[in-house]
């Protein structure tokens, strides 16, 4: 049976992104975000907001921009895989942590949201943002040759009765 691990989050940072560098020169960001849900007490009918947070990691040039572009309060919408990892506290206690390893991320919000004032650059004419070196867009491989269909014969209805019940 085929299985997925798919995450879909839309929410704002909690504080600016960490950016650290493997021994290659690669790039990796961890970022925490919050989500929000709204839901009513159903003894008090009070609305309640609960907060959850959640920690994502960026890999390569996909963290060089969340490095560049992000900030504390930014607006963000991320997809990726969940993943579980293990390690030792400082206690010695073996403790277990889930992440999200972020596949694709898009910037929300205006320049406001973004923490960066109108310094930012890169910038696109409908208030959204787009790193200053764009990858080559990918290329759709080429359609294979259409074969001619055979051609049939028009239906003849010449033949069939009058007496249809409708």
């Amino acid at each position: 049976m085929a299985s997925v691990n798919k995450v879909i989050i839309v929410g704002n940072l909690g504080r600016d992104p960490e950016i650290r560098y493997m021994p290659s020169g690669d790039a990796i960001a961890n970022i925490a975000v919050a989500t929000s849900y709204k839901s009513k007490d159903r003894q008090t009918g009070e609305q309640k907001e609960l907060t959850e947070w959640h920690r994502i990691s960026f890999f390569g040039r996909l963290a060089e921009i969340v490095g560049q572009y992000l900030k504390k309060g930014s607006s963000v919408y991320v997809e990726g895989r969940l993943q579980t990892r293990k390690y030792t506290d400082k206690d010695g206690i073996e403790r277990y942590a889930t992440d999200i390893i972020a596949e694709n991320m898009q910037m929300l919000g205006g320049r406001q949201g973004m923490g960066g004032g109108d310094s930012m650059g890169g910038g696109m004419d409908d208030g959204g943002y787009e790193p200053q070196q764009r990858p080559a867009p990918r290329q759709a491989p080429p359609a294979p040759a259409a074969r001619p269909q055979p051609q049939r014969p028009a239906p003849n209805f010449s033949d069939m009765d009058d007496d249809i019940p409708f």
